[in-house]
């Protein structure tokens, strides 16, 4: 969703949504890493019945990562994808559903954000490399040290997109991972698996939104499913508040800012590429043993409750003496509707509300003073009432220009602190600080000093440097009449202001008396008096928010759709709205994947194209070189980084692209059409399911006609079943696409096409809680507390699933023994550290491996006989009991838990990529190359 600030906003405003995930480590057993059973209860205390994958949101953080090494090829980024999934489960652990959703074709209102996005990786990538080599150079040219250039392409991660064949190849990927871990583990055994690749239309969060209401309308659907998200977008919040589950848990990585990274140029850490002087490395370690290993951070992940943020809107949203009767789920519609405004990924938010400036804030308010006077809410399942709308949207307008001047004056006094404090540490900054060997040491520091060398060299630089600072002025200096400094070159600059980052010119000023009349002039280059221009902006905002509101709540009411402006109206705008139209053509179709690549792609990353269709991108003859410009415009639109503007790219007409694409569609190979089409989901089970024999009996009988899915035999799921062309069939292998990994010679899992509960298209799914759900306990603190009879009892805040949980405390002594135990030179801030332990590979005390002596390499689960199932009888076979038989985690373990947070390199180990086992015949690196 396009509101960065989202997440950190709602987190501040509700902490108690969030709760630190428990992760079960792999236990070591002589040096081998045994696999963590799955089956066993959930560490968290809490049983999760559904899990959803957002799949984008695991593919780019594994392909192209910014806190390690990246993957070498493509091999590679396939196994650190499936160990992302290993450790999502872990965690999770769900006992029904997994569902694995790739963004395939989006709707054409998302295709202007991807475009944009695209052009403005492939631009910054370039300049990005341009800018390295410059550096490089000058570095080199002035006898610094820099590692030789390593010869290798830059992944473009544009080619994670629909129809390409990276994400060909990882359809094929997962679908030999699923039938793996379906063969092995034991956590895998009576789940139902559903894949939907790049191939079937819709956005992976949306296909997963998509697959809930539809079995939410089913009668065999079960009301108290709890689901579980992972994904790192803010709209998975929005969504899943929009299904109306009271059971409803998103699973993210947690946020940590200013994450240290490698210089790009000397692989250094402490500096950018900008700041490299190319100054030798320092040793690492006594004997230089950890040059090339830095520690890795393992990245951990946090629970978001929407249960407790369904609590808190409860209490900020209720309203006494209403007209009307108030209903709590439709003021939470109403609540996610107003969000819209800040910000999302089809329309630009208006001028006027900045979700930094409290806008999520003042919509809330507004709407809790106007609804008395609405007469009702502002939305229903989905659909929107305008006339309401209106008058939320002109009482904004009328504290626009209030709004515009408070911003003007926070931001002037937030640039005068900033200058104050620069002068301020210019002033007490020491004159000299002394670096190498006589740097200061930080205090309680107990590591041995090095012993000093060459005192003289270093005392003599000391003096000069002191030296040159203490000389205030030279010959070649002079002052000017207003006081500045001026050398004798003829520069000249201000001594107050040297420092200022130059601030972009703003031709709008907001603040100031006809700033309506100068934003039209600017950003749409008409007169702000043109009424009728004014009203189809309008329209077409408000046709923009019936569209979102309806995607979020019913599905895509038009593949066609899109806002045609790049800037938003003003809040004060929208008169007359209630008399638009907000209906949307029907029977609309999606891109096709090559021609969306078409729509979306700048011509660099014309390479996974076909070539006759890359020539239309850089042809001058082409018909359509326009939707392809080398060079374009970002407006900073207010903003002070690049990022934060806009990219005037030239929107694509869909009929100019289409009649171009007739030409050269019968230059596509077989291999290609078969990437041009668009596919359906996959549903995959185990032998131990009890849909696994009545699917192999459609293969026996060969039925090619459709068939409905016995809701009994599938934990009430209901959806149509097709047999598939390239299905995974017990007693037939399963061969590998990745080399260095084993065929799956005894597989036993099946796989089947997938199609879910069909509907009219003028159904009209309701956003209600279902009958028979049961509200989850409350979490926080009842306002009453004080005031009601608990014997007295302070208020104990819950910290995890359990409510029940009993807290362990430690006594004065128990710390002072910790203190004793754990030293305090390991390098980490805090008296208990969360650092390595001694001995361990990765720790910069570790001791370095001997000639021979190999890695502790992982296990996998396709090293276990894959009949074998080990553990106890599985959860989901027992009696349904959700916290039963989880023994309470104390707080001493989980810390013990957390501290091995540091990982060898991943890319390092003698068994190939991330330890996995290799084929004797796939020793050498048979790994396809990434471009």
């Amino acid at each position: 969703m396009g509101v960065p600030a989202f997440f950190r906003w709602l987190s501040r405003k509700y902490p108690s949504i969030i709760v630190n995930c428990v992760e079960e480590k792999a236990k070591e057993c002589n040096g081998i890493k045994a696999p963590i059973d799955t089956s066993k209860p959930n560490p968290n205390e809490v049983e999760f019945d559904n899990l959803y994958l957002d799949m984008n949101g695991i593919i780019h953080p594994c392909t192209h990562p910014e806190d390690k090494p990246a993957p070498k090829n493509e091999d590679e980024m396939m196994v650190a994808i499936f160990e992302y999934i290993d450790r999502i489960f872990n965690i999770v652990r769900p006992r029904r559903l997994l569902y694995m959703a790739i963004d395939g074709v989006a709707p054409r209102a998302k295709m202007n954000q991807q475009r944009s996005r695209r052009f403005r990786a492939s631009k910054e990538g370039m300049e990005a490399a341009e800018e390295k080599q410059k550096i490089r150079q000058e570095i080199l040219a002035k006898g610094g040290i820099l590692p030789p250039e390593e010869v290798k392409e830059r992944f473009d991660s544009n080619c994670i997109t629909p129809g390409t064949e990276f994400m060909d190849n990882l359809a094929k990927c997962l679908r030999y991972y699923i039938a793996d871990r379906l063969n092995s583990d034991p956590g895998w055994k009576n789940l139902t698996v559903i894949l939907s690749d790049a191939s079937a239309p819709g956005e992976g969060e949306h296909k997963i939104m998509d697959y809930i209401r539809r079995q939410r309308a089913q009668p065999n659907h079960d009301p108290n499913t709890h689901h579980c998200l992972c994904g790192a977008d803010a709209d998975l919040i929005m969504l899943g508040l929009a299904t109306h589950e009271p059971n409803f848990t998103i699973i993210r990585e947690e946020f940590k800012p200013n994450k240290p990274k490698p210089c790009a140029l000397c692989n250094q850490m402490g500096h950018e590429v900008k700041d490299c002087q190319g100054l030798p490395r320092e040793k690492q370690g006594k004997h230089d043993q950890f040059a090339d290993s830095l520690p890795i951070a393992e990245q951990e992940f946090i629970f978001i409750r929407l249960c407790v943020l369904r609590e808190y809107l409860e209490r900020e949203l209720t309203m006494a003496s209403l007209p009307f009767t108030f209903d709590f789920e439709r003021s939470v519609d109403d609540w996610v509707f107003m969000c819209f405004f800040v910000g999302n990924d089809f329309l630009p938010h208006l001028p006027s509300l900045e979700i930094r400036e409290g806008a999520i804030d003042r919509l809330v308010n507004i709407y809790k003073n106007v609804v008395h006077k609405t007469g009702g809410y502002l939305t229903e399942s989905g659909f929107v009432n305008l006339q309401r709308v209106q008058m939320i949207m002109l009482a904004v307008g009328e504290v626009e220009d209030s709004i515009f001047k408070k911003r003007k004056d926070d931001d002037d006094n937030f640039k005068r602190r900033q200058k104050e404090k620069r002068k301020r540490m210019k002033r007490d900054q020491p004159s000299f600080i002394p670096g190498g060997q006589f740097s200061p040491q930080a205090l309680g520091n107990r590591s041995s000093p090095q012993a000093i060398s060459n005192p003289r060299q270093a005392a003599f630089e000391m003096r000069m440097h002191d030296r040159q600072n203490s000389t205030t002025s030279s010959p070649n200096t002079s002052l000017t009449s207003d006081g500045s400094l001026s050398l004798a070159g003829g520069i000249k600059r201000k001594a107050e202001d040297s420092d200022s980052e130059p601030e972009p010119e703003d031709n709008i000023r907001l603040w100031e008396t006809g700033w309506k009349q100068r934003y039209y002039k600017n950003k749409f280059d008409v007169d702000a008096s043109d009424e009728k221009f004014r009203r189809k902006v309008v329209q077409s905002y408000v046709e923009g928010l019936c569209w979102v509101l309806r995607y979020y709540y019913q599905g895509c009411a038009s593949w066609n759709w899109y806002y045609p402006f790049h800037y938003a109206p003003f809040a004060s705008d929208f008169e007359g709205i209630a008399d638009m139209p907000s209906d949307f053509e029907k029977g609309s179709k999606p891109f096709k994947p090559l021609e969306q690549l078409m729509g979306v792609f700048p011509a660099a990353s014309g390479n996974f194209l076909p070539p006759t269709w890359r020539k239309l991108m850089t042809d001058p003859e082409s018909s359509i070189i326009d939707f392809y410009p080398e060079d374009f415009a970002i407006d900073l639109n207010g903003k002070k980084y690049a990022w934060q503007g806009v990219a005037l790219l030239p929107f694509v007409d869909e009929r100019r692209l289409r009649a171009a694409l007739e030409e050269v569609y019968p230059d596509l190979t077989p291999e290609e059409s078969r990437r041009n089409s668009l596919g359906g989901d996959v549903l995959f089970v185990g032998k131990h399911h009890p849909l696994c024999d009545f699917i192999v009996e459609q293969y026996n009988t060969k039925n090619t006609e459709v068939v409905d899915i016995p809701p009994e035999l599938c934990h009430g799921i209901q959806g149509k079943l097709m047999l598939n062309d390239n299905a995974v069939l017990p007693e037939q292998t399963v061969e590998s696409p990745v080399p260095m990994l084993r065929d799956l010679t005894q597989n036993s899992a099946v796989s089947i096409s997938f199609k879910d509960p069909q509907f009219d298209e003028d159904f009209v799914f309701k956003a209600v809680v279902l009958p028979g759900a049961k509200k989850p306990a409350p979490v926080l603190k009842p306002g009453d507390w004080e005031k009601t009879n608990n014997d007295g009892r302070p208020w104990r805040p819950q910290l995890g699933f359990n409510r029940d949980r009993k807290p362990v405390h430690l006594d004065q002594s128990a710390f002072r023994t910790l203190g004793h135990t754990i030293p305090r030179e390991r390098g980490m801030p805090g008296m208990y550290a969360n650092a390595v332990p001694l001995g361990t590979y990765g720790s910069p005390y570790a001791r370095p491996l001997l000639s021979g002596q190999q890695q502790i390499p992982k296990l996998l689960s396709n090293l276990r006989p894959q009949e074998s199932w080990r553990g106890p009888t599985p959860l989901f076979q027992q009696t349904p009991q959700r916290t039963a038989g989880a023994a309470p985690l104390l707080a001493w373990n989980r810390m013990l838990q957390s501290q091995n947070q540091y990982q060898p390199n991943q890319y390092q180990g003698l068994g190939g990529p991330m330890n996995y086992p290799q084929r004797p015949e796939d020793r050498m690196d048979r790994g396809r190359q990434v471009w």
